[in-house]
């Protein structure tokens, strides 16, 4: 019995050792381990530190342009040029063709003129009792028509009688004293005067008093 009793307490001592052993064993552990993962975590901690540094560089730096964004910005510039220069020429040629147009029409406004000059001529020999014949009824309306169809152009006449002298307008050939009328005043009209639009086709002749 006593040896029984005595490997009980062998045991007992055995068990309450065990913990206090296990504890300092893992403490040594610990203690072992420690140095052997300090360069691993140095490692990760200089990784992660270089990681940043990239990341600030690449925010200061920014990202690589795309070759392909140059070369759409190239092609872009050159469309909105041509279509400049395009718009330019458009507006150019434009001015061009009203600018021969008012050139052709002069041209045969000017030529046109003369007939007119003749058709009031004609009328105005007509004798009176034969103003009522169809003859001279007849060239009375085409005289109308063709000064309608110059109207209708942008033909007018120029006002002469009774109007200061203008040399923009008036083309002074005689002179003649008239109290009657003020000084530097057409007295008469010797060939009327046509104004295109706002250009002077031909000046009148006249005749300026005083």
């Amino acid at each position: 019995m006593e040896d029984k009793d005595l490997e009980k307490e062998k045991e007992e001592e055995k068990e309450e050792e065990t913990p206090k052993d296990v504890n300092q064993q893992e403490e040594k552990e610990a203690c072992c381990e420690a140095p052997e993962n300090e360069p691993q975590n140095q490692a990760e901690e200089a990784g992660n530190a270089n990681g940043e540094e990239k990341k600030e560089k690449k925010g200061l730096f920014g990202k690589k342009k795309d070759p392909r964004d140059a070369q759409i910005e190239d092609l872009t510039d050159r469309l909105k040029r041509s279509m400049a220069e395009f718009d330019n020429f458009r507006k150019r040629t434009e001015k061009e063709k009203s600018a021969m147009y008012e050139i052709g029409a002069k041209d045969v406004i000017e030529k046109i003129l003369p007939v007119v000059d003749n058709f009031e001529r004609g009328l105005s020999t007509i004798p009176g009792d034969a103003k009522e014949t169809p003859f001279a009824d007849g060239m009375e309306k085409i005289y109308k028509q063709l000064l309608k169809t110059l109207d209708d152009l942008g033909v007018k006449p120029i006002e002469a009688v009774g109007k200061e002298f203008d040399p923009n307008f008036h083309n002074a050939v005689m002179h003649v004293e008239d109290e009657s009328l003020g000084e530097n005043i057409v007295a008469a009209e010797l060939q009327k005067g046509y104004m295109y639009r706002e250009t002077v086709i031909r000046h009148s002749m006249v005749q300026v008093a005083n």
